[in-house]
């Protein structure tokens, strides 16, 4: 396990100018999290490694299992994500894997494939016009790359700076080593507004759009699947005009298949179209996906903005402020870092460098 920082959760610190306004002798706020996906826990992560007194209220049973995040595909692809994609996911997205690499163990470097049938090759010319920092591949470089689709595909496009994370251990790593360090951890406490503390940073997701009426909820499914007659060492991305997936691998032969987004905020399990739309994807990336075991399937909600970016908003003023940390689509893992970030300049009073970057409100 990559060593926690050094100064994750030390004595309160003293803050300059925070919530609380006074000057340089301040103590650093007390803070509250609401929510423990992976907003909140990148947000408390920063708060704590700066000293500052935070806890974090989750009204689900463990760090992220009720909520989007436990469903995502926790891959750290800014490269990628220029296809569609504003500029600014891009760069906030840019040292995600480094973040999460001096955190949490288990970051695989091993780049993003992209691929599509021969049929589709248009599908990846448009997506290379699109994107940057990738190498083009031909038959046998694909096959040096994953041995088992070698012959299958005869073009694709290697993004060898890109990653991926296990998700669910992402965030119980994260959430372990926060209480290891002094952070008090909520669960099943449905509290929005916790007593005592001078900030709250409320990062519950598409649940908080009754205070952000402009959050809208884009739907995501996925299953996941076991087989031991494919081995898949990286992403892959497997373009379709319709239906364009991944396949991320897990170790033991478990592979997380996703990539709907369906304009709903409507809950309750996969349909079945996308679950046969996967899993043919799946079968066309590689025939022996079809003998495969079915594990999991899941749909979650995405909290996303009209212009699909995410946002760090304060409301209220101090002390008593509420920061909401929200809008990250289909992009968690990979732009929460930076946003925590933001959230905890704005907490410890550097609102000037907070708040003069977009979306900071």
């Amino acid at each position: 396990m990559a060593p926690a920082p050094a100064n994750i959760g030390v004595p309160p610190a003293v803050a300059p100018d925070g919530p609380r306004g006074g000057g340089p002798d301040r103590r650093a706020p007390r803070v509250a999290v609401i929510g423990a996906g992976v907003a909140g826990l990148c947000c408390a992560t920063e708060l704590s490694e700066r000293g500052v007194p935070v806890s974090i209220h989750e009204r689900g049973p463990g760090p992220g299992r009720d909520g989007a995040s436990w469903l995502a595909g926790g891959m750290l692809a800014p490269w990628c994500e220029c296809e569609s994609a504003e500029e600014e996911v891009v760069r906030l997205g840019a040292d995600a894997a480094d973040w999460w690499a001096a955190r949490v163990p288990g970051v695989e470097r091993h780049g993003t494939l992209v691929l599509a049938p021969p049929r589709d090759r248009a599908e990846l010319d448009r997506f290379g016009r699109r994107t940057e920092r990738f190498e083009r591949v031909d038959e046998a470089r694909i096959g040096d790359l994953e041995p088992d689709l070698a012959g299958r595909f005869r073009a694709g496009l290697f993004f060898a700076e890109e990653a991926h994370i296990d998700p669910r251990a992402a965030l119980e790593s994260l959430a372990a080593q926060l209480e290891e360090h002094g952070v008090r951890i909520y669960f099943n406490n449905e509290t929005d507004d916790p007593p005592d503390v001078d900030v709250v940073i409320d990062c519950r997701g598409f649940a908080a759009r009754d205070v952000l009426p402009e959050l809208r909820g884009v739907r995501g499914e996925m299953l996941c699947l076991h087989t031991t007659e494919v081995t898949l060492t990286r992403t892959v991305r497997m373009l379709h005009p319709r239906v364009p997936v991944y396949v991320v691998p897990r170790g033991g032969g478990l592979y997380m298949v996703g990539a709907t987004m369906i304009e709903s905020a409507a809950g309750g399990p996969i349909t079945a179209r996308s679950a046969m739309e996967l899993l043919g994807a799946a079968y066309a990336l590689h025939p022996a996906f079809a003998e495969a075991e079915i594990v999991e399937t899941g749909a979650g909600i995405r909290p996303a903005f009209p212009d699909n970016l995410p946002r760090v908003v304060r409301q209220g003023a101090a002390p008593g402020w509420r920061i909401h940390v929200n809008g990250l689509y289909r992009h968690g893992f990979l732009l929460a870092p930076a946003m925590a970030k933001r959230a905890a300049e704005m907490v410890l009073g550097d609102t000037e460098n907070a708040e003069k970057k977009p979306h900071a409100d």
